[in-house]
């Protein structure tokens, strides 16, 4: 997909919005003393500031306005999900400053990943497209914050994933908004890869989540019915990993909603004693993953059911692998 000078100069501007939101952010975060302190569910061993994403939300909010302006059509769509995006990256940075409950989080995101839903029913995509939306919408707000526990991951699978969307949709307006989400990422990540000056705090995780699935839905939009599976695959490390992890624990129990260190990515950062391992295997697994949906596709392959199925049933093997070689991590946790 080449890119215009045009577009090269949109991809600039938003790098340069993400590195100087992020040090801002950084500057302010100190300030006010929104620091993670380490400890035993912490994987880190200093205190860090947090809500760094507060970059990418102004960055993608900024995108979403440029849109409405260059693509006055799309406007039902981008007013509505504009809203919903704010209502998440807005009770993220209120969280950042001031810890809320889950429960309260999550009736703003079941809110806003409805007001996404009515921007797509409502500009034409259907009732399918739009349910499948709502349902992406609040599963990946929340399965963002959960991945969000080591240096760098949640960053570089948002950039991943939102060019594999921006590719499998093709249109202006998710190339636009996809090279939008991935420079203002780019600019943050130089702050929290290799070593973590700044994390993404609940502002940050919820915002990718969120453009993520409007990045999704604007693919889906742009395919038949049976190649949908094709949006799995680029969320299917997060997917899998935050999915068993949940299902383990709610089995087990657990107050499956608490911060905890069960995840495999917590589990194998611990064993190898370092973040970036773990962040470049999930990245390998990933750039992979987005690479067979982008030819499968291209090609129009039959059986993409089962192809993404076969795909998916090798991800579960890799989690299990994962959990059972670093060992139970009941005592001394950390994490997110």
């Amino acid at each position: 997909m080449p890119l215009s000078p045009g577009s090269i100069a949109w991809f600039a501007l938003f790098a340069a919005l993400g590195t100087a939101g992020t040090w801002a952010a950084r500057a302010y975060a100190q300030h006010r003393r929104l620091l993670d302190e380490p400890g035993e569910r912490r994987s880190h061993r200093v205190a860090t500031p947090r809500g760094g994403g507060i970059a990418i939300a102004l960055a993608f909010l900024i995108a979403i306005a440029a849109m409405i302006v260059r693509q006055p059509r799309e406007i039902v769509l981008l007013v509505c999900a504009g809203f919903g995006f704010l209502m998440v990256a807005g009770i993220g940075w209120i969280d950042d400053h001031r810890p809320l409950s889950p429960w309260s989080r999550l009736v703003v995101h079941a809110v806003a990943a409805g007001w996404l839903a009515a921007g797509f029913y409502l500009s034409g995509s259907g009732a399918g497209v739009a349910l499948v939306v709502f349902a992406l919408c609040l599963v990946l707000v929340n399965v963002w914050n959960f991945m969000d526990g080591i240096d760098g991951l949640a960053a570089t699978q948002a950039v991943l994933a939102a060019a594999a969307f921006a590719w499998l949709a093709g249109s202006a307006l998710a190339v636009h908004l996809g090279l939008a989400l991935i420079a203002a990422t780019l600019g943050f990540l130089p702050f929290n890869f290799p070593r973590a000056k700044i994390f993404l705090g609940d502002v940050g995780s919820g915002a990718l989540g969120f453009a993520l699935a409007l990045m999704a839905g604007l693919s889906l939009d742009a395919m038949p019915v049976e190649a949908w599976p094709l949006a799995l695959l680029p969320l299917s490390a997060f997917v899998l990993d935050a999915g068993f992890t949940l299902l383990t624990r709610i089995l087990r129990g657990e107050r499956w909603w608490t911060p905890h260190v069960e995840h495999a990515y917590q589990r194998w950062s611990r064993r190898a004693g370092s973040h970036v391992p773990v962040t470049t295997g999930y990245a390998v697994w990933t750039l992979l993953a987005c690479a067979g949906a982008i030819w499968l596709g291209g090609e129009g392959q039959r059986g993409i059911s089962m192809l993404v199925s076969a795909w998916l049933m090798l991800g579960c093997g890799f989690w299990y692998w994962l959990r059972r070689s670093a060992g139970h991590t009941a005592n001394g946790e950390f994490g997110a």
